[in-house]
């Protein structure tokens, strides 16, 4: 199925095909009618997407703000280079899946591709490196949004680098992200004041020190906060928590950073805290889950 509105002055296009083969001559055919392309989401099935495609979308779409070549297995590094010449303004990059990338072309892409905003690099294991994150904290500034997901190449050198590089960095997923430590954490709690999504899932190595430095930093920056936010500090700090699996955090560090932070929720319905795998963890609960528990005996108390 092909989606497209107003082919001559088409911003967004989306391709979803089922087909064996033609995702490829399609997009061949395609790119040189909608040079004024902003968004483009190319998604497969099976992969077909190959390099002389990219090459010809970076050589006629030279507006693209918004590519998705998820999954795109057979892409080499051509792509990305091509990318790099092809799209100055590109803000939203998903290249998840892309195995085949390495880490010297993805530094090659942010030295030219320099307004990032949102990336995905989930499960890029050769392209997701330490030197990768270092080239993304050099040139990508404005970078809000980090998939990491599985790039187990990934250590604390990295991360440490994108948080003095990015600190507009609102979302960061380091899920599988097996060799980072609390040095990471405590880097992103120091120069990424405005985090509001951070996992953590499979990161065992992370301990009571990484959480008690998110608390620190919020404590030492709510005065400043309080003030430039008039009153809505309680909707400011971190929304969304995973540290499913950190089997080394014990519940009084992590009930210490659930009182920190007032939009991390325990309680049914509401979990942003979430400590799937951590059984020692079960004692932590938020002030509404608190509070809810608290009203319940309350209610058994009174009935007797």
């Amino acid at each position: 199925m092909l989606f497209a509105r107003d082919a001559p002055i088409c911003v967004s296009l989306v391709l979803f095909f089922r087909c064996k083969n033609n995702m490829n001559n399609l997009v061949l055919s395609l790119a040189p009618k909608f040079t004024k392309l902003q968004t483009l989401v190319l998604r497969q099935d099976k992969p077909q997407l190959e390099d002389n495609a990219v090459e010809t979308i970076a050589n006629y779409c030279h507006d693209l703000q918004d590519l998705d070549l998820s999954k795109s297995f057979k892409l080499s590094d051509l792509s990305l280079y091509a990318l790099a010449h092809g799209f100055p303004n590109l803000t939203k990059l998903n290249i998840s899946g892309c195995t085949a990338f390495s880490d010297v072309s993805l530094e090659y892409l942010t030295e030219f591709c320099r307004k990032l905003k949102i990336l995905n690099l989930c499960g890029c294991v050769n392209g997701a490196t330490d030197r990768a994150l270092q080239a993304i904290g050099r040139n990508c500034s404005q970078l809000q949004s980090l998939n990491l997901g599985w790039c187990e190449n990934v250590s604390d050198v990295g991360v440490m680098s994108l948080a003095n590089g990015c600190p507009d960095l609102r979302t960061l997923d380091l899920c599988g992200c097996v060799c980072i430590t609390d040095d990471s954490v405590i880097a992103l709690a120091n120069r990424c004041p405005r985090l509001r999504s951070l996992c953590l899932y499979y990161c065992r190595n992370i301990t009571d020190r990484a959480m008690y430095s998110l608390v620190h930093n919020r404590v030492k920056n709510k005065p400043a906060m309080w003030e430039s936010l008039k009153g809505r500090y309680d909707e400011e700090g971190l929304k969304s928590l995973n540290i499913s699996q950190c089997t080394a955090i014990t519940p009084l560090a992590v009930q210490a950073l659930c009182d920190s932070f007032p939009a991390l929720h325990t309680c049914s319905g509401r979990h942003s805290l979430v400590m799937s795998g951590c059984s020692n963890l079960t004692s932590v609960h938020c002030a509404c889950a608190v509070q809810a528990h608290q009203t319940a005996s309350s209610i058994t108390y009174s009935a007797h």
